[in-house]
């Protein structure tokens, strides 16, 4: 071998390294343009997410896994009928809350006869208290599946003094983001039907191709999906939420609050879809793996969502049953702060009461009063005999004939221009906006119908 070879031979790896680092460099200025957008993305989130991901709460887990157990693939077209409009619903609730700067039943009482401010109030707590107490109930059992040996008393017990703790001592800044990165556990979701081998060319027909057959037990599980997914504490919280963050921003006076940008309401929406896409991601996967694997199989009533979880396992595997039973323990941790926040901001803005998680709890003693309560209550339901499918069910389709008298003062409200300004409805959005007021008053009229 000559000198001019061994040159050669020496030059090739830094050529090759050098066009490495100029490719580098190239790529490097795309590179933080990404992750910057991600960043970006990722800060627009947080009412919109957490009220989305809240929703698939226990309760709606085992509404979504009773529906896959009991008509298979049927019924799977519900998560992508029902995203849009749940979208346009939280949107209007959202902009409501930017708008005015105050939370949706602070805008009742202002703007309608306040008697109706207090029926909503009550409403929303007895069935905000229902799903309480079966949520903490499901985690337990959740819990109790990965850890036989827990005592049920000190777990739930531990459990209700968890969310209380979080909700009155953790400044609201930081349980904001305590709730936002939480949402990020319903994926385990989705890892559970992805690795449990399912059949995607058949679900993904059957998502696209509606089926009902009108039966008392499919229209009541009908009115139970729309009730846990179009639902009134949704509403408050969302709206309340929204506020929230405008005061933890500065906007601390109402003049301020009102003073909503365009980029304001851009972030919004894109906070709102996306959080709503999250939520009916999740119940997609949920009916799609319980409709594969139980339903085939013959399980074809679920009565808890622990209990769907072990059911999965024989036939999905171990996989399957941790990722099941860890979002139930995680969505607990999630929809219960929610579902006992939303309770208060509808008391606390109808009796004209200091409200607000920012608040220290000696500065809204009612407000967190009522926080309390619900907690308690929940928790008491649990040592009564509770049946918690039955609490769960109910509660759900008490929400699907609770919707539509909220959904109206919705779409009346975010369609007044006195009210809303500049922000109020675009002539679709209320025509969308009343079409799920009448969807929502089908579904309850149906949800007696098959009750009695």
């Amino acid at each position: 071998m000559n000198k001019e070879d061994i040159k050669r031979d020496l030059r090739a790896p830094l050529e090759a390294a050098e066009k490495i680092i100029v490719k580098s460099e190239e790529l490097g200025h795309d590179l933080p343009l990404v992750v910057k957008k991600g960043e970006d993305y990722w800060k627009t989130l947080g009412p919109g997410l957490t009220t989305g991901a809240s929703d698939d709460d226990p309760a709606g887990i085992i509404t979504y896994s009773q529906t896959g157990a009991r008509f298979g693939f049927q019924l799977l077209w519900l998560s992508i009928f029902t995203y849009p409009l749940m979208a346009i619903v939280q949107e209007m609730c959202a902009r409501i809350g930017l708008a005015t700067g105050r939370g949706l039943a602070g805008n009742i009482r202002l703007h309608f006869p306040k008697q109706i401010t207090y029926v909503c109030a009550a409403l929303l707590f007895g069935a905000n208290a229902f799903n309480i107490g079966a949520d903490l109930g499901a985690m337990v059992k959740a819990i109790q599946l990965l850890w036989p040996a827990a005592n049920f008393v000190v777990l739930i017990v531990g459990l209700t003094l968890l969310c209380l703790g979080l909700q009155i001592f953790t400044p609201y800044d930081r349980y904001a983001r305590y709730l936002k990165w939480l949402a990020l556990v319903l994926f385990a979701y989705v890892a559970s039907a992805l690795v449990a081998h399912l059949n995607w060319g058949d679900i993904l027909k059957h998502a696209v191709l509606p089926s009902v057959t009108f039966g008392k037990d499919q229209l009541l599980l009908i009115a139970a999906i729309l009730g846990t997914t179009i639902s009134p504490y949704l509403f408050f919280w969302q709206t309340s939420q929204e506020v929230e963050d405008q005061i933890v921003r500065g906007n601390t006076t109402l003049a301020l609050r009102r003073k909503a940008s365009a980029k304001d309401m851009r972030d919004m929406r894109v906070d709102v879809w996306s959080g709503m896409f999250l939520s009916n991601l999740v119940m997609f996967f949920i009916i799609a793996a319980c409709g594969a694997l139980l339903f085939t199989h013959g399980i074809t009533n679920i009565t808890s969502a622990a209990q769907a979880a072990e059911a999965l396992r024989p036939f999905a595997g171990d996989q399957t049953y941790l990722l099941f039973s860890i979002g139930i323990i995680g969505t607990g941790l999630l929809a219960i702060p929610v579902l006992a926040g939303s309770s208060s901001y509808a008391a606390a803005e109808s009796f004209k009461w200091r409200e607000g998680l920012y608040r220290k709890f000696r500065q809204a003693h009612a407000f967190y009063g009522i926080i309390i309560v619900s907690m308690l209550v929940g928790l008491a339901l649990n040592f009564v005999g509770l049946d918690p499918v039955q609490a769960l069910i109910y509660s759900s389709v008490a929400n699907a004939i609770v919707s539509p008298i909220v959904l109206a003062l919705v779409v009346l409200i975010s369609n007044n221009r006195h009210v809303m300004g500049k922000w109020v409805n675009k002539r679709y959005m209320t025509w969308l906006g009343w079409a799920v007021t009448g969807l929502m008053a089908v579904a309850g009229i149906g949800a007696i119908y098959a009750l009695f």
